[in-house]
């Protein structure tokens, strides 16, 4: 019994390595387009360009993708399908759509505002915050919908346990066998 919080404590643990790798991995190249700027001395132009605006746009679509996975893998959520829903249309609304007019009024303008600085680290944190909740929310109902699975696998194992003896137990996969008389061998 002990065994079983242990074994949930290491899949959190490893969901959450996971999904900063995930971050890491798509702020990289901002990382290093911002490294370049203040090799430079140009650091603040790092603000003033679209780059944490695609950044926060990245993460924005792979947390809508997440969500959607929770969506699709257990049909059986009932009343958390509005929260999901909700959850995509707060990404949507809050940093996809703003991060998208961002990137193109600042490469459309040669005179960016200065709340442009304040504004994209705001969206690429809400990104943040939005991927990590979206990568545990499919987690969750993923292993949700593999546990709901499996107790179905092994009922129904248990109910194919109950024929009768003398019956045949079907084949898992019928394959054709091959013999020395195919063209292809």
């Amino acid at each position: 019994m002990s065994e079983l919080p242990e074994r949930r404590e290491h899949h959190s643990l490893s969901m959450m390595y996971g999904t900063y790798a995930d971050i890491l991995f798509v702020l990289f190249p901002f990382l290093i387009i911002g490294m370049q700027r203040l090799w430079e001395g140009r650091l603040y132009e790092t603000l003033l360009r679209p780059d944490l605006s695609i950044a926060a746009t990245i993460l924005a679509g792979l947390a809508i993708g997440k969500f959607v996975l929770g969506l699709v893998t257990n049909r059986d959520l009932g009343r958390y399908k509005e929260r999901i829903v909700f959850f995509i249309a707060l990404t949507l609304f809050v940093v996809l759509g703003p991060a998208i007019i961002l990137i193109l009024s600042i490469l459309a303008s040669s005179d960016v505002p200065g709340f442009v600085t304040f504004v994209q680290p705001i969206l690429l944190i809400i990104a943040i915050s939005l991927y990590t909740t979206a990568v545990s929310i499919s987690n969750i109902l993923t292993r949700f919908g593999m546990e709901a699975s499996l107790t179905g696998l092994q009922d129904a194992s248990d109910r194919s346990d109950l024929r009768e003896p003398d019956q045949p137990r079907p084949a898992p996969l019928d394959l054709p066998r091959r013999t020395g008389n195919d063209p292809s061998a």
